[in-house]
């Protein structure tokens, strides 16, 4: 990579890092707010995001400071609607991780052919990202529904 790939590449990285800590805080402040009968399984599965966030905000920091930048202190946009019905939770978490997904593309096409590790990291991020997208997907979708959700 040159040195202009590598700053574009640190950018993004930290832009990664910002999506997935805003992540973290959103995923513990909607386990704090989810009532009702299936309550307890919802927040373990919010809980299990904002770790799995946590995990992938460390692991941009890391590639960051392998390119020899700093890691960012800041931190992603919070959308706070005010409503905490399940399925409001769902819609803005299906929003945050598509966001997150486009870094991740963004990522993808600058160390395309530039650098294979930038490049396999950012191909297993986006496969995982698009398998947690499908799961908030099927948890919007009605019972017996087989079709994808659309707002």
């Amino acid at each position: 990579m040159t040195e202009d790939d590598k700053k574009s590449a640190i950018g993004v990285l930290n832009r990664i890092m910002e999506a997935e800590l805003a992540g973290v805080v959103r995923y513990t402040h909607y386990s704090l707010m989810v009532y009702g009968y299936n309550r307890i399984p919802i927040v373990s599965w919010l809980e299990s995001n904002a770790s799995e966030g946590l995990a992938h905000a460390r692991k941009a920091g890391e590639l960051v400071t392998l390119l020899g930048g700093h890691p960012s202190l800041q931190i992603g946009p919070l959308l706070e609607t005010a409503r905490h019905d399940i399925g409001d939770i769902l819609r803005e978490s299906l929003e945050h991780e598509k966001m997150t997904l486009g870094l991740y593309y963004e990522l993808l096409e600058l160390s395309n052919d530039r650098s294979i590790l930038l490049e396999e990291y950012a191909r297993e991020m986006i496969m995982l990202e698009e398998l947690h997208l499908d799961e908030v997907n099927k948890m919007l979708r009605k019972p017996g529904d087989v079709q994808a959700f659309e707002e």
